[in-house]
C-alpha cells in the first residue's frame, strides 16, 4: 500500500499510475440505454454527473474505443439509470454488452426509451451537445422525464464494485 503520495507525470511511461490516480475517486454505476434500429441496448458507464439545473443537464463520457460508439454517439435520446448495491450482476452483463433486457428488469419509458425498472433513479435524456474530448466524447443530455427512489448505490472505486458504507 502507498502511504504518501509519489508525484509522476500523466505520460506513455506513467499510464497505469494515472489509471490508478484516477481510480481513487468512488463513483457511481449507471446503465445507459437508447433504442437502435436493431432494438434496445444500453452499457455500463460510471462516468456520470449532473451539470445544471436551469435547464437540467446531466453529462456522461464515451470512448472513442468504445465498440458501441456509434449506437450511442448518435442517440438522440437515451436513459441514464442509476444502479443499486444489488445490481452488480445486471451492470457486469451490460459491461460485456448490450442486449441484458426483459419484460422483469425493464420498461419503454415516455421518450420511447428502455428504462431499468428497478434502479435508484432513471434519468430519460435528449441529445443537448456532443463535446469531442481526447480519447472519449462528453455526451450532455437535457433531462426530459425521471424517476427515483431511495437505497443503496452501486459504487465502483479502484478496479472494484462496492456498496457505500455510510
Amino acid at each position: 500500500m502507498m502511504i504518501t503520495p509519489v508525484p509522476f507525470r500523466p505520460d506513455a511511461e506513467h499510464m497505469r499510475l494515472y489509471r490508478n490516480a484516477l481510480g481513487q475517486f468512488a463513483t457511481g454505476v449507471t446503465v445507459v440505454t437508447t433504442m437502435t434500429d436493431q432494438g434496445p441496448t444500453g452499457m455500463t458507464v460510471n462516468s456520470f454527473t449532473s451539470v445544471s439545473l436551469t435547464p437540467p443537464l446531466v453529462l456522461w463520457c464515451l470512448s472513442d474505443r468504445s465498440h458501441r460508439y456509434d449506437l450511442f454517439c448518435n442517440a438522440q435520446t437515451y436513459v441514464l439509470n442509476v444502479l443499486h448495491s444489488g445490481q452488480y450482476d445486471l451492470a457486469m452483463a451490460f459491461a460485456k454488452d448490450g442486449g441484458h433486457f426483459t419484460e422483469d428488469n425493464s420498461e419503454i419509458g415516455a421518450l420511447g426509451v428502455p428504462v431499468l425498472r428497478d434502479a435508484l433513479a432513471s434519468f430519460e435524456c435528449r441529445l443537448h451537445e456532443t463535446v469531442p474530448a481526447g480519447d472519449h466524447s462528453i455526451i450532455l443530455g437535457q433531462v426530459a422525464h425521471l424517476r427515483y427512489r431511495d437505497g443503496d448505490p452501486l459504487v465502483f472505486h479502484g478496479g472494484h464494485f462496492g456498496t457505500f458504507a455510510g
